[in-house]
């Protein structure tokens, strides 16, 4: 009887998060792609390019984490042991990219740390 009114319920919450995630990945993306098309036509030094390829990267770790959230709900409702699996692949493999972006911008940020106080 929950099931009845609950599945409807988190699969338009599912959506809605999806949605999220699109527009934080599209935001991020064009404030890169602006950012680098006017490192282009400027001189940037080092610093300011991994400044926007960090930004970039904190967008896509949100809109990942959000994608990644829709995923845990979208598999609370699932019945199939297939469609289970598919989440949970989808999932591991967001995790993994959200993990090395995270630790990429770590690296990057201890660059510019080393590089200030040279």
């Amino acid at each position: 009887m929950i099931r009845e009114w609950l599945v409807p319920i988190t699969e338009t919450a599912v959506g809605v998060i999806d949605a999220m995630a699109l527009i934080l990945i599209v935001i991020g993306t064009v404030e890169a792609f602006v950012a680098a098309m006017r490192g282009l036509f400027t001189r940037h030094t080092g610093h300011e390019r991994r400044t926007v390829w960090m930004n970039y990267g904190r967008w896509l770790i949100a809109g990942l984490t959000f994608q990644l959230a829709a995923d845990i709900l979208e598999t609370s409702i699932r019945t199939s042991w297939e469609a289970i699996g598919q989440l949970a692949a989808i999932a591991v493999i967001r995790t993994f990219l959200n993990y090395f972006l995270e630790k990429d911008i770590v690296e990057t940020r201890a660059i510019d740390r080393g590089a200030a106080e040279a």
